[in-house]
């Protein structure tokens, strides 16, 4: 019988091993179907995670262990800030048949409101026990956790407003938003199960889930990926109708808090 720590070494390496040549199809497949010119962030994102958080990262924690925290820490701080632009990205795509409507600056607004959106979310993060953890581990732990609460939301609020927004499991918006959920779900799981949990290899366990479902990700992609993408659908009448007031009201807000701005600046007594 191989022992438990055999198992858990083969294991990883075994998921990491197959994720190489899964993200290395990936961006294959972006590069062959020229999706980068539309998605470029995304884009952006995979080769990130196949050359710096696997390839990088692997070597650092096996030939590099006493650098590996520190080079942990850095890539998964730029690895969050990837995804928050890959949703800031995505957002903007959904919104394509609308573009010719909206200004450049509707995609500043998008950004702030997810930053909001995840101020909000902030909060309720820390699904583990932080207390033990340094102020710098404790905030990078909730940065995850609402970065990963961020994705279920998207994906959630891309499926249930599919048939407004004319998208569908060919789009690639929701095909890269179904892949960044499942795994975004299965992490969340994780750290719920983790809080609830005795130390001990159960943890070593179930973060190689967590890792196995980013795996499974990145094989639909490759799925999706390798068929050409389908004809973007115009919105109905109706959600135009929708979205251009909800630009139209972002842009009046704009505006009355600039004007405001410049009052103040000119009358700093009066407030």
């Amino acid at each position: 019988m191989i022992p438990g720590g055999i198992q858990t070494v083969n294991l990883n390496f075994i998921l990491w091993f197959a994720s190489l040549p899964a993200e290395a199809a990936v961006v294959g497949l972006i590069l062959y179907r020229r999706a980068w010119r539309s998605l470029p962030v995304f884009s952006v994102y995979c080769i990130f995670e196949l050359i710096i958080v696997d390839i990088v990262g692997y070597i650092t924690l096996h030939f590099f262990p006493s650098k590996y925290l520190t080079t942990y820490l850095v890539i998964t701080a730029l690895e969050s800030a990837l995804e928050f632009g890959v949703l800031v990205e995505l957002t903007w795509s959904v919104l394509r048949p609308l573009r010719a409507s909206l200004s450049r600056k509707s995609l500043i607004v998008i950004a702030v409101m997810i930053v909001v959106l995840g101020a909000i979310i902030w909060p309720f993060t820390g699904i583990q026990q932080l207390g033990s953890l340094s102020t710098e581990m404790s905030s990078l732990v909730r940065l995850l956790q609402t970065v990963s609460v961020l994705r279920v939301l998207f994906f959630l609020a891309l499926a249930g407003c599919s048939q407004l927004l004319s998208i569908g499991w060919r789009d690639r918006e929701i095909q890269i938003a179904t892949g960044l959920g499942f795994s975004s779900i299965v992490s969340l799981g994780v750290e719920i199960m983790h809080s609830h949990s005795a130390m001990g290899p159960m943890y070593r366990h179930l973060n190689q889930l967590v890792v196995a479902s980013f795996d499974c990700s990145v094989l639909y992609w490759v799925v999706c990926f390798a068929q050409k993408e389908a004809e973007r659908r115009e919105f109905t009448p109706q959600m135009q109708s929708i979205l251009l007031a909800v630009a139209g009201s972002a842009r009046v807000t704009r505006l009355a808090m600039k004007d405001a701005l410049e009052e103040r600046a000119r009358n700093p007594r009066s407030f």
